[in-house]
């Protein structure tokens, strides 16, 4: 009850169940993707999932959560690189609690340089806090191989 009720107060679930004005720039039965309200960098997106997950520490090793998170990642490449071909160096990851500014996961999707320069210094990686890059958490939940006995 108290799930679906930190859901119901969460802006990103509202803009995933399109409640809001938000224009989403992609939509699918999984994830939406919109523009930042505060950009830092010349294109600068937010992938969320349509189901409400807090933050990366909610995530384990298992092939759901690893598939829903590269696939967050794939659609992020799709819109920014779509939307930025000028642009040559792309960056793409997640705040981890306690720097996280909503509580539901969200991976931000840049299209490098920030605007303005100094922007960059929200996006830092500090070991176990800060920004996490997508590819490293992918690393982290990946599944282990599933080891078949011969009984």
């Amino acid at each position: 009850m108290a799930a679906a009720a930190a859901a119901s107060q969460c802006i990103f679930c509202q803009i995933a169940s399109k409640s809001t004005s938000t224009t989403l720039l992609h939509t699918d039965d999984k994830v939406v993707a919109f523009q930042d309200i505060r950009p830092a960098a010349v294109r600068h997106y937010l992938v969320i999932p349509v189901d409400h997950i807090p933050t990366v520490k909610d995530l384990q090793r298992r092939p759901e959560d690893y598939s829903l998170v590269n696939h967050m990642l794939e659609v992020g490449k799709t819109l920014i690189q779509r939307d930025a071909p000028q642009c040559h160096q792309y960056r793409f990851g997640f705040h981890q609690p306690p720097f996280n500014s909503v509580n539901h996961l969200h991976l931000h999707c840049f299209a490098l340089p920030y605007t303005p320069r100094w922007k960059c210094m929200k996006y830092i990686a500090m070991g176990p806090f800060g920004f996490l890059e997508a590819e490293k958490l992918l690393g982290k939940i990946k599944p282990l191989p599933q080891v078949i006995s011969k009984v």
